[in-house]
């Protein structure tokens, strides 16, 4: 959904911060919706988490496609190695599809709430676990706390959870589809390493491809056409899917990651789930138990202490830089 993508390269000019921002913001509501959507699909047909996901591919996949088709031609960037270029697509394709796939079985096995207050929770927690163990980042002190808090929320849910409200199979769901956010970071952030990227929009609509490609078979098997009493709330549920917290919500997220740190735009993304539980509440009638609500804190303040570890990080990083290496602050200054 949100920070898997952010360190894709993007072209240096964009908008304003504000208008960043604000992109980011709408971006993270938008994600909040998508769960949502697929609770209400649920509940008006038997189309099963898997073809919603395909459909979800395929939707996303056409609109991007009208986009990179209508918008204005720019100089081309330059080329990304072919093995390089398709081990980004393979990898995000695949990782895409296990997230969104497993996110949706979540929802439809614990609860829109729960399903994306785990999978959102988690996702950041095996990043932070991913990165030092694969890419050899240190956690640091308040990256470890953050840790902690996150296994505790996950443990309060799972095991104080009433058996209505949370199931152990979609907390299963929703560490799976955690596990797919974080694989598409950590590929990312490993081929950026050495500089160089590729077209956002391009790559994602290549790894709907690729997850559409994917999910095709084992979709047909489950059904690709539910069977429904109201076809026509159907068909604008899965066009809202694909537009929306598809193609809409990505555009925005790209946009705004362009011009606003990593760390404050994992904390705007803190949006997707609240927005969910909130939408839960309000309109699907799932009912948020003291139990629940505890173990949401936990998560959600152990994703802000991994974004504050972050910037903490940054700061000493900036700091420790000699004069007139790039990014240091004198040549900032000078700018």
């Amino acid at each position: 959904m949100s920070t898997s993508l952010s360190s894709a390269a993007l072209p240096a000019s964009g908008p304003s911060t504000g208008r960043s921002l604000l992109f980011l913001i709408v971006a993270g509501i938008a994600w909040g919706t998508a769960g949502a959507a697929a609770s209400l699909l649920y509940r008006v047909s038997d189309l099963g988490f898997l073809a919603l996901s395909f459909w979800r591919c395929v939707g996303g996949l056409a609109l991007l496609l009208g986009a990179l088709a209508l918008r204005r031609r720019r100089a081309p960037a330059p080329g990304e190695p072919r093995r390089r270029r398709v081990v980004r697509i393979l990898g995000t394709g695949v990782g895409l599809t296990v997230f969104q796939s497993a996110y949706f079985a979540a929802v439809g096995a614990t609860g829109l709430a729960v399903g994306t207050v785990v999978t959102l929770g988690a996702g950041p927690v095996l990043i932070a676990l991913g990165a030092r163990l694969l890419l050899g980042e240190r956690l640091g002190a308040g990256g470890l706390a953050a840790v902690t808090g996150a296994l505790a929320g996950l443990g309060v849910l799972v095991l104080g959870g009433e058996a209505a409200t949370v199931r152990p199979a979609g907390i299963g769901y929703a560490l799976l589809s955690a596990a797919g956010y974080a694989g598409i970071t950590l590929l990312t952030r490993w081929l950026g390493r050495d500089g160089g990227g590729a077209d956002p929009t391009a790559t994602t609509a290549w790894a709907f491809a690729v997850g559409a490609v994917l999910l095709l078979p084992f979709a047909a098997t489950e059904g690709l056409l539910p069977v429904t009493s109201e076809p026509a709330r159907v068909v604008w549920l899965l066009v809202y899917v694909a537009a929306v917290p598809t193609a809409l919500a990505y555009a925005l997220y790209f946009a705004g990651a362009a011009v606003v740190r990593a760390a404050t735009v994992s904390v705007i993304m803190l949006l997707e789930p609240v927005s969910a539980a909130v939408i839960a509440v309000a309109l699907l009638g799932e009912r948020l138990t003291a139990t629940t609500v505890l173990g949401t804190a936990l998560l959600l303040a152990a994703v802000v202490g991994l974004a504050v570890a972050e910037t903490r990080g940054a700061s000493v990083r900036r700091r420790a830089r000699p004069a007139g290496a790039p990014g240091s602050v004198a040549q900032s200054a000078e700018r």
